[in-house]
């Protein structure tokens, strides 16, 4: 059987849903927007946010930034595959991104919380779970306090919530350990090259007489 014939039996691929959660200060933002970068046929999951743009930030490549009256509406027309409310601000990600990716055959990468997970996770079983944080609960705190951008009562409730995200670190598939970028990305590259090649995933797309 010819390359041309092998290509013909196997149908087109559906997009693979990676769900990156962690505490704030672990470095999962870096991480993704590094994987990005190096990986083919893999984009960013736009989540929509009431919270305010940050310096830097361009609304529509790192978020929607929406009110939170455009918000809700979204809510009550059933346009969002997970939201929720983190440190105060209310994050979701619209359901057209996942039926684009599912038709389309390519990966997407969502950054959000533990919260939003478990919501993706009743929904769609096939997607991959990794959670990333640094080997310390001391080395997140003096991230927190390196970046300067939140004052010491922030960096507390952000320290509170932390405890209470990494309860969920059994429900993820893959933990990365973040103290080196380097290799946090080689271990998250390694997870998406892997789950590309997983049997049910490569089976599941070959046609019935792809060995006739």
């Amino acid at each position: 059987m010819g390359l041309n014939s092998v290509r013909a039996d196997i149908k087109m691929r559906e997009g693979i849903i990676f769900i990156i959660s962690g505490p704030s200060g672990g470095g999962k933002t870096t991480l993704v927007q590094n994987a990005l970068k190096l990986v083919d046929n893999l984009e960013f999951s736009v989540s929509c946010t009431t919270r305010a743009r940050r310096e830097g930030e361009t609304d529509g490549t790192d978020y929607r930034f929406v009110s939170q009256d455009e918000f809700r509406n979204m809510v009550k027309n059933g346009e969002f595959a997970e939201y929720a409310e983190v440190h105060g601000k209310s994050y979701g990600t619209p359901l057209a991104e996942f039926e684009r990716a599912r038709k389309s055959g390519v990966d997407l990468i969502l950054d959000i919380d533990v919260q939003g997970a478990r919501q993706i996770r009743e929904k769609y079983d096939s997607a991959v779970f990794c959670f990333v944080l640094p080997s310390s609960f001391r080395i997140l705190k003096d991230r927190l306090i390196m970046r300067e951008s939140d004052d010491k009562k922030e960096i507390e409730r952000r320290l509170t919530a932390a405890r209470q995200e990494i309860e969920d670190i059994d429900y993820y598939d893959y933990i990365i350990v973040n103290d080196s970028l380097d290799e946090a990305l080689t271990s998250l590259t390694s997870v998406i090259n892997a789950a590309r090649c997983e049997n049910e995933r490569v089976m599941a797309r070959i046609n019935k007489d792809y060995f006739s």
